[in-house]
């Protein structure tokens, strides 16, 4: 901090908390996969039609495919980078500004530091790792006294701040959406789904075979857990893997496995291996 090593004596004073939203923002969380990021922003940019969207997304090819992708849409959008000349740049921010152009894609180090007015709409098409970049990202709209909108798109890949997050929503009195709390409570689990466990339809690596081997050690490997469901359903991995078979008959028995691990979010464990023998592996994927 540069007041701690020029200053003595120094004043810090501050506005709410830092680190904090402004509940003249309205967020709003939704659920994307990388796939439909595109469809889901048309249809967000036909509902917001009005004043200044700005755009974050975390990649220079990323900001000009997506503008491109915009302006074949038949939608006035331009970008910011740090590949653009310093020419470029001005002239997208003024069309930005005067609204010849009110759709501006920008990575988050070419927005830092510009003031840009009457924002009304910030769309985080790719969540930073950082929540506190999150806050400085949607603090460009319902600047002023102003209301404004924030819109985040939020998949699998974006575990990593999902608590920070779910606090920020809370702590604005924002609406938070199911998935969020669900995948929260799977991350607390160290990410493989500990809540309740799948169907009884779980993919069963042979449980209707017969195991019997003779003339050696036999093995079997235990039922898959059950596939877990959307996020918004709350269930998490498959159920444990059931036990091994017997092998053999003398002079080489085999005892039957344990019974397999519970399943993350990932599918169901894997079924317990014979006496001295591997137990299967995991089971089936889970939707997640």
């Amino acid at each position: 901090m540069l007041a701690r090593d020029f200053l003595k004596d120094y004043v810090f004073l501050s506005v709410g908390r830092v680190g904090s939203t402004s509940e003249n923002i309205t967020q709003k969380v939704e659920y994307v996969e990388d796939v439909d990021k595109r469809s889901v922003l048309l249809d967000i940019l036909h509902t917001h039609g009005a004043g200044l969207t700005l755009i974050f997304v975390e990649t220079k090819r990323m900001a000009d495919s997506l503008s491109d992708f915009l302006i074949n849409q038949s939608f006035p959008a331009t970008s910011i980078h740090g590949d653009r000349t310093q020419r470029e740049r001005e002239r997208a921010l003024e069309f930005f500004r005067n609204g010849r152009c009110p759709i501006l894609v920008a990575t988050a180090v070419a927005a830092r530091g510009l003031d840009i007015p009457n924002v009304t709409h910030v769309v985080n098409y790719d969540l930073p790792t950082d929540i506190d970049d999150y806050v400085h990202r949607i603090g460009r709209t319902g600047r002023a006294g102003n209301t404004g909108h924030s819109t985040a798109f939020f998949n699998r890949g974006n575990r990593g701040v999902v608590r920070e997050l779910l606090e920020l929503l809370k702590e604005a009195n924002q609406e938070v959406p199911q998935f969020l709390e669900t995948i929260a409570r799977e991350s607390s689990y160290g990410g493989g789904g500990r809540g309740r466990s799948g169907g009884g339809r779980g993919r069963g690596q042979g449980a209707n075979r017969d195991f019997r081997k003779f003339g050696g050690g036999g093995f079997s490997s235990g039922g898959g857990g059950g596939f877990g469901g959307p996020p918004s359903s709350g269930y998490s991995g498959g159920g444990g893997g059931g036990g091994g078979g017997f092998g053999g008959p003398p002079p080489n028995p085999s005892y039957g496995g344990g019974g397999g691990g519970y399943g993350g979010g990932y599918g169901g464990g894997g079924g317990g291996g014979n006496y001295g023998n591997p137990g299967s592996g995991a089971g089936g994927q889970s939707w997640w």
